[in-house]
């Protein structure tokens, strides 16, 4: 094998190794994010753990964060929870760093 050819596997390695601990990042943040939110609806601790589940599995309908977003958004408004677009999204924001601090340390 060449160097070149080295070179392009140790790259095709690193991406995907990273692409993997994106994705194990936003996973982690969306089950933060659907244990806040299980709070904010009132549940027991085993039904906030299911909850959050479903709220990870929410974000593999399509690319980004939006039908996560859309999830936690509609199960507010379906118990009446007053927490605004803009909560639900400085919660997802700030719940970020905490993902990547669990991921790095392997929680």
């Amino acid at each position: 094998m060449s160097t070149f050819e080295d070179r392009e596997d140790r790259f095709e390695q690193e991406y995907k190794h990273n692409a993997d601990v994106q994705f194990k990042v936003e996973a982690r943040r969306n089950k933060l994010l659907g244990l806040w939110a299980a709070e904010k609806l009132g549940m027991n601790a085993a039904d906030a753990a299911e909850y959050a589940k479903s709220v990870v599995l929410a974000d593999l309908d399509e690319p980004g964060e939006e039908d996560v977003f859309r999830k936690v958004r509609a199960d507010l408004d379906k118990a009446s929870t007053k927490v605004t677009d803009e909560e639900i999204r400085q919660q997802m924001a700030s719940l970020m760093p905490i993902a990547k601090e669990q991921v790095r340390k392997g929680e």
